[in-house]
């Protein structure tokens, strides 16, 4: 008996080896497995400025890291290529910090992080393409059985990954606060009236969502005043900026009273930029952004990119005390990509430019929202760098 006692231990033991060995063996051949980069996270967290750094073109490129064609989640509206757009350079870019590399998009790594969560992005229509972004960059790691897109009626639109209990949601709401245009497709775009104070009929939907992701500009500056109302005061028209400040403080208002700073996070991105006028960056006849193929190099700052308004969101953000909410910072890196608009490879109202319309740029091109594959991706890349690596060893 005692040699047998022995020698069970030993056989125990070996057998605990053998299945380690085996189960690190499939976890690495995995086709799906993760790559944590220790270095990035050091130096993230030693305080590496993810906003701050250069375009990059490389040969072989790791780019896109998608395809329209593998994505079937993309709006035509953002479908440059195959809506006749005839280069693909601008889908190949790299952004690169200066003080150190942004690690891959690893989807297997953030869907891990998100299971049992919500993700939901809140905006306008630069924000539903970052929502598609991040739905094209997660799905490829989800089996076609096991995701769906459950929810599409305005103003939500929800992806749901199953084996994660996981869901990437888009709420519509242009101004944050609620507004005349609220209604996804069918909103003013000329009479905007915004009401400053309320916000109650957005926020229960963001009620209990673990990620929540803000953007609002672009609806702001359609002119220099804007219609809008505080409580039960008549409609005056408000200087943008004031009006602008004075939503978010109704937001910050929210974020204070609600968040749960140990279960949620939030952050706000800063103004996605336009290149609607070539002249500032030293263009040629036609001026705005069509038959641009590549980044602008040198220092850049486009006058569609308004400096009170970045103001306005540090200022509130610096004001919440509770909870903390980052800041993303993607206009300076965004402001170099005058070539990763949609130009005249889009549709408008529903419908595709008509060759007629393709012809005449200067009248139809759209330097405003973004081709996908495209520059949204990069966002995505730096909100995945903050949801997995922020405050990690």
């Amino acid at each position: 008996m005692r040699p047998t006692l022995t020698l069970l231990p030993l056989l125990l033991c070996s057998i605990f080896l053998l299945r380690t060995i085996k189960l690190v063996t499939k976890v690495s051949t995995s086709p799906h497995q993760t790559h944590y980069s220790k270095d990035f996270s050091i130096s993230f967290n030693n305080g590496c400025n993810l906003f701050q750094g250069k375009w990059l073109l490389e040969e072989p490129s790791s780019r896109p890291l998608y395809t329209e064609q593998s994505c079937p989640y993309l709006t035509r509206q953002v479908t440059c290529r195959k809506n006749g757009r005839p280069d693909s350079v601008y889908q190949k870019w790299r952004w690169k910090p200066y003080s150190c590399n942004l690690p891959r998009f690893d989807a297997l790594m953030l869907l891990h992080s998100l299971r049992n969560k919500r993700l939901m992005f809140v905006g306008d229509s630069i924000q539903r393409t970052q929502w598609e972004s991040m739905v094209c960059l997660l799905q490829s790691a989800v089996p076609d059985r096991k995701k769906k897109l459950v929810y599409r009626e305005p103003p939500r639109k929800v992806f749901l990954a199953k084996d994660y209990n996981a869901s990437i949601e888009f709420y519509w709401a242009p101004f944050i606060v609620e507004s005349n245009s609220d209604h996804a497709t069918k909103h003013r775009v000329q009479k905007r009236m915004v009401r400053l104070d309320s916000i109650s009929n957005h926020s229960r939907q963001w009620e209990g969502v673990d990620v929540l992701v803000f953007e609002s500009y672009v609806w702001w500056m359609y002119a220099p005043l804007i219609n809008a109302t505080i409580g039960s005061q008549e409609m005056k028209e408000y200087d943008v900026p004031t009006a602008y400040r004075i939503a978010l403080k109704t937001w910050t208002d929210w974020i204070e009273s609600t968040l749960n700073p140990q279960t949620q996070k939030a952050f706000f991105m800063t103004l996605s930029p336009t290149h609607l006028w070539s002249w500032e960056w030293g263009g040629g006849r036609i001026e705005n952004c069509h038959n641009e193929s590549y980044p602008i190099k040198g220092p850049f700052w486009g006058a569609g990119s308004s400096l009170e308004i970045m103001g306005a969101v540090k200022d509130a953000v610096r004001r919440i005390k509770r909870i903390n909410v980052t800041i993303l910072n993607i206009t300076q890196l965004s402001e170099f990509r005058k070539d990763g608009h949609t130009s005249v490879f889009t549709e408008r109202r529903g419908k595709l430019l008509t060759r007629e319309q393709r012809a005449e740029p200067n009248v139809y091109a759209d330097c405003i929202h973004w081709c996908l594959p495209g520059v949204p991706d990069t966002w995505n890349e730096i909100l995945h760098a903050y949801l997995i690596y922020q405050n990690t060893d």
